[in-house]
Parts: C-alpha cells; sequence; structure tokens
C-alpha cells in the first residue's frame, strides 16, 4: 500500500545507496501498487543495527510500479512496505537510468571486472560509449546528491558497487564532513584488463572510488587489484601507505583533490546458516525434494547440483561440456548419475544473454538426446527461479559445481554445505571469490579447462562417504564465518572507526 507522504526528512545517522533497493512495485490494471520486499546482506545488516538507529536505503526506481510509487509519495515509501526500513526511492528518467544500467554497468564495468570481452571485436569506445557515460554520471551524480541531503553531520554512508562507483568522489565534494565507504560486490579486474577502457574513464573510476575513507572488497586478490588499477588509472599520482597499527591504504595525489587517505577493506560476505537451515526445512522445500527424486528416478543415483542465474561468468555452458565430457570418459556413470542444472534466466533485455540462455538449453537437449535412455534423463534443466526447489537441490546434492569465469564471491558455494543433508563435495572454480575461504576443502578446477572439470566431477561422485561428510563440515564452518548481519556491521564499526581528517603528504 502506498499513500502520499512527503520526502524523508534530512539528518539520518547511517544511509546505503544502492542501485536496488530492497522493495519493489507492481502496479495493477486498476492503479494498484503492490509491493514485494527482497532480501539478502544489506537488508540482513540494516535490520541488525537496530530502530534506534537513523538509518535510510536510498535506490533507484527500477520499472513503473517503482516510478509510480514514488510519485505517490515524494520518494520515502510506506513503513509497511519495506518492513519498517526507511526508504528513499529515486526516480530518475528512465532513459538515464537505461543508459547507466544496461549501457554502462552491465555492458561495460560488469564485463571489464569479468574479464569478458572478446577482445578482437569488443569493446569499442565510440560516441555512443560516451553518450551513455554521461548518463553514468548524471545517475551517479543524482544518487551523491540524494545522500548529500538526507545525511546528518558525520553520517557514515555505505555504497554499493559498481553502479555507483562515481558517487564517493561525488558526495566527498558535496559533504567533506561524511564517513563514506564503498563496497564493490563483484572481482576488480586487473590492472592490464582494467586499462582497455579509457585513460580519462579510468581516472575517474579510481577517483571516484577514492573519495571514500574505506574502499571494501570481498576477497584480498580483489582489494589488491584495485590498488593497481588505482596507481595506473592515476598515471602514478598516488602512493599506497600502511600506518603501523592500521589497514593498508592509499592517497590520492592529484591536483584537483586535497590527499586524504582511502583505507583497503576486506570483508568477506558469508552465507546466513540459520535462516538457510530453517528455511529449507519448511513444507514446500520437503514437497520440491519429493519432486525431484520422481524427476532424478531413484534413490541410488548419484545428484550433481548447480544453481545459477544465466549470467555469462557463470560459465554454465562449459559446465554442461564438462558433464558430457564425464559420461564419455567415464561410462560407468551413465545411468547412475543426474546433473540438476537450474539455469535462471537472467538480463534478458540484452541480447547476448538472451542468446546464452539458449546455448544453456541446447547443450543441455543435446546431452540428452545423445547419452539419455527411456529410463534416464541426463541433465534436469529448470529454468524458473523456484528458491524453494533451489534448497532443496542443496539439500539432495552429492556434489556441488561451482564453476565461473570470474565471481566476486559466489554465495551458492557458500549455501549447499551449509544445507546439505548427506555431505556434498564440491567442485569450485579456482576464480570464485568464495575459493579464497574454501578452497583447501573443495576440488579445485581451471573453468574453461573441461577436461579437467570433468575428472573432477569424476572424483567428487567416488569420493567416500566419510570424507565428504567432513569436507562438507568444514565448509560450512568456513561458509558461515561472517554472516551477512555482521558482515555488514563490521564496514560500519570500521567506517566509524575512521578517523576524520586530510590526510598530510606521505613521507618519501
Amino acid at each position: 500500500m502506498v499513500s502520499e507522504r512527503s520526502a524523508v526528512q534530512a539528518g539520518a545517522e547511517v544511509l546505503v545507496a544502492s542501485n536496488r533497493g530492497p522493495v519493489s512495485y507492481s502496479l495493477g490494471e486498476d492503479g494498484t501498487l503492490t509491493a514485494k520486499r527482497g532480501g539478502g546482506g544489506l537488508v540482513s545488516g540494516l535490520s541488525a543495527i537496530g530502530p534506534e538507529t537513523d538509518a535510510v536505503w536510498v535506490c533507484a526506481a527500477l520499472g513503473e510500479g517503482d516510478r509510480e510509487a514514488v510519485r505517490r509519495t515524494g520518494g520515502a515509501l510506506e513503513p509497511e512496505d519495506t518492513g519498517g526500513q526507511r526508504v528513499r526511492m529515486l526516480d530518475i528518467p528512465a532513459e538515464v537510468h537505461a543508459a547507466a544500467y544496461n549501457g554502462i554497468a552491465n555492458s561495460v564495468l560488469w564485463f571489464v571486472h569479468h574479464m569478458l570481452y572478446q577482445t578482437p571485436l569488443e569493446p569499442v569506445f565510440d560516441a555512443g560509449f560516451r553518450a551513455q557515460w554521461a548518463a553514468y554520471e548524471a545517475y551517479n551524480a543524482a544518487f551523491a546528491e540524494a545522500l548529500a541531503d538526507g545525511a546528518a553531520p558525520g553520517a557514515a554512508v555505505l555504497v554499493q558497487d559498481y553502479h555507483l562507483a562515481l558517487v564517493p568522489g561525488m558526495l566527498r565534494e558535496r559533504r567533506p564532513d561524511l564517513r563514506i565507504a564503498h563496497f564493490s560486490h563483484t572481482p576488480w579486474a586487473p590492472a592490464e584488463y582494467f586499462a582497455m577502457l579509457p585513460d580519462d574513464i579510468q581516472r575517474q573510476l579510481a577517483l571516484g572510488i577514492l573519495g571514500a575513507d574505506r574502499a571494501n572488497f570481498l576477497t584480498r586478490r580483489w582489494a589488491d587489484n584495485f590498488l593497481a588499477c588505482a596507481e595506473t588509472g592515476l598515471g602514478g599520482q598516488c602512493e599506497r601507505v600502511r600506518p603501523e597499527d592500521g589497514e593498508l591504504g592509499i592517497v590520492a595525489l592529484v591536483p584537483e583533490r586535497t590527499a586524504r587517505t582511502t583505507a583497503i577493506g576486506v570483508h568477506g560476505l558469508g552465507a546466513d546458516a540459520a535462516f538457510l537451515r530453517e528455511r529449507a526445512h519448511l513444507p514446500d522445500v520437503e514437497e520440491r525434494m519429493a519432486a525431484l527424486r520422481t524427476e532424478i528416478g531413484g534413490p541410488e543415483r548419484k545428484i550433481i547440483v548447480r544453481v545459477d542465474r544465466t549470467e555469462l561468468s557463470k560459465n554454465i555452458v562449459r559446465g554442461l561440456l564438462a558433464y558430457r565430457q564425464l559420461l564419455a570418459d567415464h561410462p560407468e556413470w551413465r545411468e547412475r548419475v543426474v546433473h540438476l542444472a537450474f539455469a535462471y534466466p537472467s538480463r534478458q533485455d540484452l541480447a547476448v544473454y538472451r542468446d546464452y540462455t539458449a546455448e544453456v538449453g541446447r547443450v543441455a537437449e543435446a546431452i540428452n538426446a545423445d547419452y539419455g535412455t527411456a529410463s534416464w534423463r541426463p541433465v534436469i534443466l529448470h529454468v524458473k527461479d523456484d528458491f524453494a526447489r533451489s534448497l532443496a537441490a542443496y539439500r539432495l546434492a552429492d556434489v556441488a559445481l561451482v564453476n565461473p569465469i570470474r565471481d566476486g564471491m559466489n554465495l551458492v558455494a557458500k549455501e549447499i554445505p551449509v544445507v546439505s543433508d548427506a555431505g556434498c563435495a564440491l567442485v569450485l572454480s579456482r576464480e570464485a571469490g568464495a575459493h579464497e575461504e574454501l578452497g583447501a576443502d573443495a576440488l579445485t578446477v581451471n573453468p574453461y579447462d573441461v577436461v579437467g572439470t570433468a575428472e573432477a566431477l569424476h572424483e567428487a561422485l567416488s569420493m567416500d562417504d566419510a570424507e565428504r561428510a567432513a569436507r562438507t563440515e568444514r565448509l560450512a564452518a568456513a561458509a558461515t564465518a561472517l554472516p551477512p548481519a555482521r558482515w555488514f556491521l563490521d564496514q560500519l564499526e570500521a567506517l566509524r572507526g575512521e578517523s576524520a581528517g586530510e590526510a598530510g603528504p606521505p613521507s618519501a
């Protein structure tokens, strides 16, 4: 329900900024607005700080339902729609959001950080790119203005992800009193790949992030990549610093900005064990488990599970090819294993994603055509998003296949061991951020090596029950070391603990 209300009052002590907010709206034919709440680490984190903290979430209107909600409320959403959280939704012009979100964030920055370009043909940074970049600047400026207007003196502002990479620098210019953090939920590209971007864009992105007091990453590897990119993008006009009792930081030494230190933090988001274990044993999950067992065709069959969006970086096609290679190289597994592949369509407004989703279906069908029998379907592919069914698959899995080309973290790798009923062997790409924490008890694969991944699947299927159970226990412990609420609070506490003020020139 949405009614007319004025815009959110200024003076929040904690502000979170992200492209997508904790609630979205659908607009009925009769004009009725229906709110749907989301979940995730930010929702858990804001809930964990308690109602006594004056906090507000700033996000963008993503569809017509959201835009209508903003028109009716002035942007300050009804608490009954948001679960009690204060949310300010920004109605950025649809054409600006589309160019910033699809044109730059998802088609340039995502591709750079995940190293997805087919470089003989792309990228091409032409006049069209420059027009989209101008929209990206305008989109980030709208967030910076809203945050500057809504923050109390000295407030803590936590800016999220590659969509808003310019916000910290823009906000610093408007409100130098604020404590600002930026968190990158993706990998960060190596310097030589990041250098494909035009030189001025590299510089803008580096200075955008370095407007923050803290630049936070999921792993040390991604943090180190950012430092190298900042040094390259600023042409050496920066210096790494490490106080005797503090974290590694970096100071931008550019004429257009007062020198200040940006601390580099690493916060590896973990799985929410309590929520997952409770949710995974509700009746709807039990129903999905029974249905999946019927599809699989017998309790004696081993089950390889993957759950992904059809995102290019998730590497679903090579995963299917590795499963095909397993059946070719190890015929003893034919009729004795089933691959549950849940591939939920993502970003279908982009042609390359539609083509990739179609290829996933084609390869799965080809495997079934070549190897299937009257009583055995080698690949069971589901493309309709169903969280209860995903949890059912987690519980049934003997093997989890997580083989991304690159991934900031990959929570599926952490969630499956937490809810597995009988223990699950994890086949994990070395390019997933989760590998930094889980690699010791996973079977590590090169995501491009189909033959190597097939052999890892064979090893995982052949693992004895005791070893699989022991590995699963250790994986679950590592996966839940920093649950979402603690992950958020650690960042907030670190930000508030940063000493305010400008940096002096680094020592020679």
